[in-house]
Protein backbone atom coordinates (compact mmCIF):
# COMPACT_ATOMS: atom_id res chain seq x y z
CA UNK A 1 0.00 0.00 0.00
CA UNK A 2 1.27 3.17 -1.13
CA UNK A 3 1.07 5.98 1.45
CA UNK A 4 1.72 8.74 -1.05
CA UNK A 5 -0.22 10.95 1.07
CA UNK A 6 -1.28 14.59 1.55
CA UNK A 7 -1.95 16.23 4.64
CA UNK A 8 -3.43 18.85 6.11
CA UNK A 9 -2.06 20.47 9.72
CA UNK A 10 -1.60 23.17 11.83
CA UNK A 11 2.04 23.80 12.33
CA UNK A 12 2.80 24.20 16.28
CA UNK A 13 3.01 27.84 17.08
CA UNK A 14 0.89 28.84 14.18
CA UNK A 15 -2.65 28.46 13.18
CA UNK A 16 -2.15 28.23 9.68
CA UNK A 17 -3.66 25.48 8.01
CA UNK A 18 -1.52 23.60 5.06
CA UNK A 19 -1.58 20.67 2.88
CA UNK A 20 1.43 18.84 1.65
CA UNK A 21 1.24 16.47 -1.68
CA UNK A 22 4.20 14.08 -2.85
CA UNK A 23 3.15 15.05 -6.57
CA UNK A 24 3.16 19.16 -6.42
CA UNK A 25 3.87 20.32 -2.31
CA UNK A 26 0.75 22.29 -1.90
CA UNK A 27 1.06 24.91 1.12
CA UNK A 28 -2.77 26.34 1.54
CA UNK A 29 -2.29 28.97 4.27
CA UNK A 30 -3.28 32.72 4.82
CA UNK A 31 0.21 33.94 4.09
CA UNK A 32 3.36 32.74 2.69
CA UNK A 33 5.47 30.20 4.38
CA UNK A 34 7.99 30.77 6.68
CA UNK A 35 11.65 29.68 7.17
CA UNK A 36 10.66 27.63 9.77
CA UNK A 37 7.75 26.08 8.97
CA UNK A 38 9.77 25.21 5.94
CA UNK A 39 12.64 23.67 7.62
CA UNK A 40 9.44 21.72 9.51
CA UNK A 41 8.16 20.90 6.11
CA UNK A 42 11.96 19.50 5.22
CA UNK A 43 12.44 17.52 8.65
CA UNK A 44 9.25 15.56 8.82
CA UNK A 45 9.60 14.88 4.94
CA UNK A 46 12.67 13.11 4.92
CA UNK A 47 13.83 10.10 3.16
CA UNK A 48 12.34 7.68 5.72
CA UNK A 49 9.26 6.43 3.71
CA UNK A 50 10.07 6.60 0.08
CA UNK A 51 6.79 7.13 -1.18
CA UNK A 52 6.90 10.12 0.76
CA UNK A 53 8.10 13.02 -0.68
CA UNK A 54 8.05 16.93 -0.91
CA UNK A 55 10.12 19.80 -2.39
CA UNK A 56 10.28 23.03 -0.62
CA UNK A 57 11.03 24.14 -3.63
CA UNK A 58 7.83 23.42 -5.48
CA UNK A 59 5.23 25.94 -3.09
CA UNK A 60 2.56 27.46 -3.99
CA UNK A 61 -0.70 29.60 -2.28
CA UNK A 62 -3.91 28.91 -2.20
CA UNK A 63 -6.78 30.60 -0.52
CA UNK A 64 -7.26 29.89 2.64
CA UNK A 65 -10.96 29.06 2.26
CA UNK A 66 -9.97 26.14 -0.84
CA UNK A 67 -8.54 23.76 2.41
CA UNK A 68 -11.38 23.83 4.93
CA UNK A 69 -12.16 20.35 6.56
CA UNK A 70 -15.69 20.53 5.65
CA UNK A 71 -14.71 20.67 1.64
CA UNK A 72 -11.98 18.39 2.65
CA UNK A 73 -13.87 15.45 3.88
CA UNK A 74 -16.39 15.67 1.06
CA UNK A 75 -14.33 14.65 -1.47
CA UNK A 76 -14.38 10.92 -2.45
CA UNK A 77 -11.75 10.13 -5.03
CA UNK A 78 -11.93 6.30 -5.61
CA UNK A 79 -8.95 4.55 -4.54
CA UNK A 80 -7.88 6.93 -1.91
CA UNK A 81 -8.70 7.20 1.82
CA UNK A 82 -9.65 10.29 3.53
CA UNK A 83 -8.72 10.37 6.94
CA UNK A 84 -8.18 12.99 9.71
CA UNK A 85 -5.39 12.50 12.43
CA UNK A 86 -6.89 12.83 16.02
CA UNK A 87 -5.15 12.61 19.60
CA UNK A 88 -6.59 12.50 22.88
CA UNK A 89 -3.57 13.68 25.35
CA UNK A 90 -1.10 12.43 22.86
CA UNK A 91 -2.85 9.19 22.24
CA UNK A 92 -3.81 9.38 18.68
CA UNK A 93 -5.58 7.85 16.00
CA UNK A 94 -6.44 7.78 12.11
CA UNK A 95 -10.17 8.32 12.05
CA UNK A 96 -11.79 7.28 8.65
CA UNK A 97 -15.43 8.32 7.79
CA UNK A 98 -16.94 3.94 7.32
CA UNK A 99 -20.65 5.62 7.34
CA UNK A 100 -21.13 3.95 3.72
CA UNK A 101 -20.39 0.37 4.83
CA UNK A 102 -20.41 -2.05 7.96
CA UNK A 103 -16.99 -3.35 7.33
CA UNK A 104 -13.58 -1.20 7.83
CA UNK A 105 -12.63 0.06 4.27
CA UNK A 106 -8.65 -1.36 5.22
CA UNK A 107 -7.75 -4.32 6.55
CA UNK A 108 -6.16 -5.04 10.03
CA UNK A 109 -2.58 -5.90 8.66
CA UNK A 110 -2.84 -2.20 6.66
CA UNK A 111 -3.52 -0.54 10.01
CA UNK A 112 -0.78 -2.12 11.12
CA UNK A 113 1.30 0.05 8.20
CA UNK A 114 -0.50 3.59 8.89
CA UNK A 115 0.33 3.14 12.28
CA UNK A 116 3.98 2.80 11.79
CA UNK A 117 5.72 6.30 12.81
CA UNK A 118 8.57 6.00 10.79
CA UNK A 119 6.71 4.72 7.40
CA UNK A 120 2.99 5.58 7.76
CA UNK A 121 0.91 8.00 9.18
CA UNK A 122 1.95 6.68 12.92
CA UNK A 123 -0.62 6.45 15.23
CA UNK A 124 -1.60 4.07 18.04
CA UNK A 125 -4.63 2.70 16.09
CA UNK A 126 -7.30 3.24 13.27
CA UNK A 127 -10.54 4.07 14.03
CA UNK A 128 -13.76 3.47 11.95
CA UNK A 129 -16.92 5.38 11.92
CA UNK A 130 -19.34 2.73 11.27
CA UNK A 131 -23.56 2.88 10.43
CA UNK A 132 -25.12 2.08 14.08
CA UNK A 133 -26.78 -1.00 15.07
CA UNK A 134 -29.18 -2.09 17.26
CA UNK A 135 -30.74 1.06 17.34
CA UNK A 136 -27.42 2.89 18.27
CA UNK A 137 -26.82 6.32 16.28
CA UNK A 138 -22.87 4.75 14.98
CA UNK A 139 -20.67 2.25 15.62
CA UNK A 140 -16.99 2.47 16.27
CA UNK A 141 -14.55 0.04 15.92
CA UNK A 142 -10.48 0.17 16.30
CA UNK A 143 -7.56 -1.42 14.90
CA UNK A 144 -4.36 -1.46 17.31
CA UNK A 145 -1.08 -0.55 16.06
CA UNK A 146 -0.33 -4.38 16.23
CA UNK A 147 -3.19 -5.56 14.02
CA UNK A 148 -5.27 -6.77 17.01
CA UNK A 149 -8.87 -4.99 17.90
CA UNK A 150 -9.66 -3.73 20.80
CA UNK A 151 -13.57 -3.82 22.57
CA UNK A 152 -13.09 0.36 22.44
CA UNK A 153 -10.54 2.89 23.39
CA UNK A 154 -11.74 5.56 25.92
CA UNK A 155 -9.42 8.77 24.42
CA UNK A 156 -10.42 7.02 21.16
CA UNK A 157 -14.19 7.96 21.56
CA UNK A 158 -13.67 11.17 22.57
CA UNK A 159 -11.67 11.73 19.48
CA UNK A 160 -14.85 9.65 17.51
CA UNK A 161 -17.32 12.01 18.97
CA UNK A 162 -15.42 15.01 17.20
CA UNK A 163 -14.97 13.22 14.43
CA UNK A 164 -19.01 12.58 14.09
CA UNK A 165 -19.31 16.07 14.77
CA UNK A 166 -17.24 17.24 12.15
CA UNK A 167 -18.82 14.44 9.67
CA UNK A 168 -22.64 15.81 10.21
CA UNK A 169 -21.27 19.50 11.17
CA UNK A 170 -22.55 19.66 14.40
CA UNK A 171 -22.21 22.59 16.68
CA UNK A 172 -22.81 23.41 20.31
CA UNK A 173 -23.58 20.61 22.21
CA UNK A 174 -24.26 17.10 21.17
CA UNK A 175 -24.75 13.57 22.18
CA UNK A 176 -25.12 10.46 20.28
CA UNK A 177 -25.23 6.73 21.08
CA UNK A 178 -22.22 4.79 20.21
CA UNK A 179 -22.48 1.10 19.50
CA UNK A 180 -19.13 -0.70 20.72
CA UNK A 181 -17.43 -4.24 21.04
CA UNK A 182 -17.83 -2.78 25.11
CA UNK A 183 -21.84 -2.21 24.63
CA UNK A 184 -23.40 1.04 24.36
CA UNK A 185 -21.25 4.34 25.01
CA UNK A 186 -22.61 7.71 25.09
CA UNK A 187 -20.35 10.86 24.34
CA UNK A 188 -21.51 13.86 24.66
CA UNK A 189 -19.32 16.85 23.28
CA UNK A 190 -19.46 20.31 25.44
CA UNK A 191 -19.55 23.54 24.96
CA UNK A 192 -16.38 24.35 25.78
CA UNK A 193 -14.97 21.07 23.01
CA UNK A 194 -14.80 18.92 26.16
CA UNK A 195 -16.19 15.45 25.45
CA UNK A 196 -17.62 13.48 28.37
CA UNK A 197 -18.12 9.98 28.09
CA UNK A 198 -20.61 7.73 30.04
CA UNK A 199 -17.97 4.82 30.45
CA UNK A 200 -21.02 2.42 31.69
CA UNK A 201 -20.30 0.58 34.82
CA UNK A 202 -17.27 -1.29 35.80
CA UNK A 203 -16.94 -4.85 35.27
CA UNK A 204 -15.11 -6.22 38.72
CA UNK A 205 -16.18 -10.36 38.33
CA UNK A 206 -12.48 -11.83 38.08
CA UNK A 207 -14.24 -14.41 35.55
CA UNK A 208 -15.80 -11.37 33.33
CA UNK A 209 -12.66 -8.88 33.81
CA UNK A 210 -11.03 -12.27 32.89
CA UNK A 211 -8.41 -13.10 34.62
CA UNK A 212 -7.05 -16.02 36.47
CA UNK A 213 -6.35 -14.85 39.66
CA UNK A 214 -8.94 -15.97 42.28
CA UNK A 215 -11.36 -13.65 43.78
CA UNK A 216 -10.83 -12.18 47.02
CA UNK A 217 -13.49 -9.61 47.45
CA UNK A 218 -17.07 -11.04 47.15
CA UNK A 219 -16.42 -11.80 43.25
CA UNK A 220 -13.42 -9.18 42.40
CA UNK A 221 -9.62 -9.02 42.85
CA UNK A 222 -8.78 -6.25 44.92
CA UNK A 223 -5.43 -5.90 45.91
CA UNK A 224 -4.11 -9.52 45.09
CA UNK A 225 -1.00 -10.52 44.62
CA UNK A 226 0.73 -11.00 41.23
CA UNK A 227 4.10 -12.15 40.42
CA UNK A 228 5.74 -10.85 37.77
CA UNK A 229 9.05 -11.95 37.05
CA UNK A 230 10.00 -12.81 40.67
CA UNK A 231 8.81 -9.74 41.84
CA UNK A 232 5.28 -9.42 43.96
CA UNK A 233 2.83 -7.21 42.94
CA UNK A 234 -0.08 -5.89 44.45
CA UNK A 235 -2.93 -5.84 41.80
CA UNK A 236 -6.78 -4.77 41.36
CA UNK A 237 -8.30 -6.23 38.14
CA UNK A 238 -11.28 -3.57 36.48
CA UNK A 239 -12.96 -3.90 33.04
CA UNK A 240 -14.07 -1.20 31.38
CA UNK A 241 -15.28 -3.13 28.32
CA UNK A 242 -11.50 -4.10 28.01
CA UNK A 243 -9.57 -5.79 30.48
CA UNK A 244 -6.90 -3.83 33.20
CA UNK A 245 -4.78 -4.84 35.65
CA UNK A 246 -4.47 -1.26 38.52
CA UNK A 247 -1.01 -1.18 40.80
CA UNK A 248 0.01 1.02 43.22
CA UNK A 249 3.25 -0.85 43.78
CA UNK A 250 4.72 -3.80 45.04
CA UNK A 251 3.42 -6.22 47.64
CA UNK A 252 5.43 -4.22 51.11
CA UNK A 253 7.18 -1.69 49.09
CA UNK A 254 7.26 1.89 49.28
CA UNK A 255 4.57 3.80 47.69
CA UNK A 256 5.17 3.66 43.95
CA UNK A 257 6.88 6.70 42.02
CA UNK A 258 5.34 6.06 38.59
CA UNK A 259 8.40 8.07 36.58
CA UNK A 260 11.00 5.77 37.98
CA UNK A 261 8.83 2.92 36.40
CA UNK A 262 10.85 0.96 33.12
CA UNK A 263 7.89 0.57 31.30
CA UNK A 264 9.42 -0.79 28.21
CA UNK A 265 10.92 -3.80 30.31
CA UNK A 266 8.01 -4.52 32.07
CA UNK A 267 4.81 -3.68 30.26
CA UNK A 268 4.72 -6.57 28.01
CA UNK A 269 5.64 -9.09 31.00
CA UNK A 270 2.17 -8.00 32.40
CA UNK A 271 0.19 -7.90 29.36
CA UNK A 272 1.10 -11.01 28.27
CA UNK A 273 0.96 -12.72 32.34
CA UNK A 274 -0.51 -16.09 31.80
CA UNK A 275 -3.36 -14.76 34.33
CA UNK A 276 -5.19 -12.84 31.48
CA UNK A 277 -6.55 -14.85 28.82
CA UNK A 278 -7.35 -11.94 26.43
CA UNK A 279 -3.88 -10.08 27.91
CA UNK A 280 -4.44 -6.87 29.66
CA UNK A 281 -3.92 -3.32 29.31
CA UNK A 282 -1.32 -2.25 32.71
CA UNK A 283 -1.99 0.69 34.78
CA UNK A 284 0.86 2.20 37.06
CA UNK A 285 -0.38 4.43 39.45
CA UNK A 286 0.74 7.57 41.99
CA UNK A 287 -1.54 8.34 44.38
CA UNK A 288 -0.99 12.36 45.06
CA UNK A 289 -3.63 12.85 46.79
CA UNK A 290 -7.43 11.55 47.78
CA UNK A 291 -8.28 13.24 44.29
CA UNK A 292 -5.39 13.43 42.61
CA UNK A 293 -3.68 10.03 40.53
CA UNK A 294 -0.82 9.79 38.86
CA UNK A 295 -1.02 7.33 36.04
CA UNK A 296 1.60 5.79 33.29
CA UNK A 297 0.24 3.25 31.21
CA UNK A 298 1.20 0.15 28.79
CA UNK A 299 -1.63 -0.48 26.79
CA UNK A 300 -2.53 -4.05 25.59
CA UNK A 301 -1.52 -4.66 21.91
CA UNK A 302 -0.16 -0.23 21.89
CA UNK A 303 2.31 -0.15 24.24
CA UNK A 304 3.61 2.76 26.11
CA UNK A 305 1.21 5.36 25.20
CA UNK A 306 0.21 9.22 26.61
CA UNK A 307 -2.79 8.31 27.64
CA UNK A 308 -5.17 5.79 27.70
CA UNK A 309 -9.04 6.95 28.65
CA UNK A 310 -10.24 3.31 30.00
CA UNK A 311 -7.25 2.81 32.14
CA UNK A 312 -7.84 6.15 33.95
CA UNK A 313 -11.28 5.05 34.53
CA UNK A 314 -10.05 1.69 35.88
CA UNK A 315 -7.43 3.42 38.10
CA UNK A 316 -10.28 5.59 39.78
CA UNK A 317 -12.18 2.60 40.17
CA UNK A 318 -9.25 0.45 41.78
CA UNK A 319 -8.73 3.73 43.96
CA UNK A 320 -11.78 3.48 45.17
CA UNK A 321 -11.93 -0.11 45.78
CA UNK A 322 -8.40 0.20 47.79
CA UNK A 323 -9.61 2.74 49.67
CA UNK A 324 -6.35 5.27 48.06
CA UNK A 325 -8.88 7.90 46.93
CA UNK A 326 -12.30 9.48 46.49
CA UNK A 327 -14.81 8.59 43.18
CA UNK A 328 -13.76 12.16 41.58
CA UNK A 329 -10.17 12.51 40.74
CA UNK A 330 -8.09 14.26 38.17
CA UNK A 331 -6.08 11.70 36.68
CA UNK A 332 -2.48 12.68 35.24
CA UNK A 333 -1.22 10.87 32.56
CA UNK A 334 1.81 11.67 30.12
CA UNK A 335 -0.21 13.61 27.84
CA UNK A 336 -2.03 15.48 30.36
CA UNK A 337 -4.90 15.29 32.83
CA UNK A 338 -8.40 13.61 32.91
CA UNK A 339 -11.80 14.10 34.72
CA UNK A 340 -12.93 10.94 36.07
CA UNK A 341 -15.87 10.33 38.05
CA UNK A 342 -17.41 6.82 39.48
CA UNK A 343 -20.56 7.80 40.27
CA UNK A 344 -22.14 6.33 43.11
CA UNK A 345 -25.62 7.00 42.49
CA UNK A 346 -25.72 4.94 38.62
CA UNK A 347 -22.43 3.03 39.31
CA UNK A 348 -20.81 4.38 36.05
CA UNK A 349 -18.20 5.86 35.25
CA UNK A 350 -17.52 9.14 33.47
CA UNK A 351 -14.75 9.98 31.74
CA UNK A 352 -14.49 14.37 30.59
CA UNK A 353 -11.44 15.08 28.46
CA UNK A 354 -9.91 16.94 25.13
CA UNK A 355 -9.80 15.51 21.45
CA UNK A 356 -8.53 17.28 18.81
CA UNK A 357 -7.29 17.30 15.64
CA UNK A 358 -3.33 16.96 14.03
CA UNK A 359 -4.17 17.18 10.82
CA UNK A 360 -6.02 15.78 7.31
CA UNK A 361 -5.12 13.75 4.39
CA UNK A 362 -5.41 11.05 2.20
CA UNK A 363 -3.81 8.37 0.75
CA UNK A 364 -3.81 5.47 -2.06
CA UNK A 365 -4.76 2.32 -1.01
Amino acid sequence: MAIAATTTTTIAGSARRCSLTSTSLLFRCCSSPTTTQLNFLRANNSSRSPNLRVSASSMKLEAAEKASPVSFLDRRESGFLHFVKYHGLGNDFVLVDNRDSSEPKITPEKAVKLCDRNFGIGADGVIFVLPGINGTDYTMRIFNSDGSEPEMCGNGVRCFARFVAELENLQGRQSFTVHTGAGLIIPEIQDDGQVTVDMGEPILKASDVPTRLSANNDQSVVKSDLDVDGVTWNVTCVSMGNPHCVTFGTKGGQNLQVDEINLAKIGHKFEHHEMFPARTNTEFVEVLSPSHLKMRVWERGAGATLACGTGACATVVAAVLEGRAGRNCTVDLPGGPLQIEWREEDNHVYMTGPAEVAFYGYLSL
